[in-house]
């Protein structure tokens, strides 16, 4: 389906659950937060009965995120009945990464495709600081699990964070030389936790391409929110993903769904349209929701007009 700017939406991202093994300075608290009442969020069943009516809108790719998506129960059998749905080409997750040797073979037996590690530096001091406790050991693994099992390619995600990890920029570009690995670099983005903390800490992508000229512009899909540059004699890539700098909203393709059941046509905005109650009241009206969501996406978003109002809710909640 298209929306009313001829754009066909038709990757949805879910988020699973706000609840992470991690606190991320730019995402969560450090006290954590307060475990949501079960009746508060959508069960996995419900979400799968979305993405069924989101199957016949167009939606054929999937991305599950949280928090932390492999904290909750039943993720693997979750994978599975996502990937029986009708019209569902590709299942991703985006994940820290910590969980994925447990889980790693069984999600892809279950039908996960890709996977996204959001990794913020290689050094384990650096690591542990930034995380408030996580273990960059534990990380590695997961990387290597997810390569050993082909869920190619591994995409590493990294926030660029101006005096934290200025001086890894080049070690991760390196990964890409010699790895199937994509490490995309992402502007920070003033939401939630990270609206005051990282008004200090921001770096352009531009900036990094400019200190990187060996960096060669390759094929890059128009809806993939990072355009894509490689080493010469790369395995992998290296992408760049501008929502500040140089936003992508012309060719937005997503349409995001909450732990509790909220839609959000848009990341940037705080129009949010509820099919928790619908979910479990009225699943027939499901498929009339999500177009409505569809046709309320916006043009662009409004980060830096007078019109925009800060984010009421942190990257935690809503998925990324």
């Amino acid at each position: 389906m298209k929306d009313l700017f001829s754009r066909r939406i038709n990757y949805m991202r879910i988020s699973i659950t706000d609840l992470c093994n991690l606190r991320c300075q730019y995402c969560m608290p450090e006290e954590g937060i307060c475990k949501k009442d079960h009746d508060d969020i959508l069960s996995l069943e419900e979400i799968v009965e979305i993405v069924k009516a989101g199957a016949k809108l167009g939606i054929d790719k999937v991305r599950i995120t949280g928090g932390e998506p492999l904290v909750r129960n039943g993720i693997v059998e979750f994978i599975q009945m996502i990937s029986n749905i009708e019209g569902i080409k590709d299942i991703a997750i985006t994940t820290n990464g910590i969980l994925l040797p447990k889980y790693g073979q069984a999600l892809k037996n279950a039908g996960l495709k890709r996977v996204n590690i959001s990794i913020d530096s290689l050094k384990p001091g650096k690591y542990k600081e930034i995380t408030r406790g996580g273990d960059l050991s534990k990380v590695l693994d997961g990387i290597n699990e997810a390569i050993r099992l082909g869920l190619t390619p591994v995409k590493l995600n990294v926030v660029a964070i101006g005096g934290y990890n200025d001086d890894e920029i080049g070690d991760f570009i390196e990964l890409t030389k010699d790895k199937p690995i994509d490490v995309r670099f992402i502007e920070l983005m003033p939401i939630g936790e990270a609206s005051e903390w990282g008004k200090d800490r921001f770096i352009s992508n531009e900036d990094i391409k400019n200190k990187f000229i060996d960096l060669v512009p390759t094929e890059t899909e128009p809806s993939s929110p990072a355009k894509y540059y490689k080493l010469p004699g790369g395995k992998g890539r290296v992408g760049f993903i501008n929502p500040i700098s140089n936003h992508f909203c012309g060719d937005c393709n997503r349409l995001r769904l909450t732990s509790d059941g909220k839609l959000k046509p848009c990341l940037h905005s705080n129009n949010e349209i509820d099919i928790l109650e619908v979910a479990r009241k009225n699943p027939e009206r499901i498929y009339d929701v999500l177009k409505s969501a569809i046709l309320s996406k916006p043009e662009k978003h409004d980060l830096y007009s007078e019109d925009h109002e800060e984010s009421n809710r942190s990257m935690f909640q809503i998925g990324g």
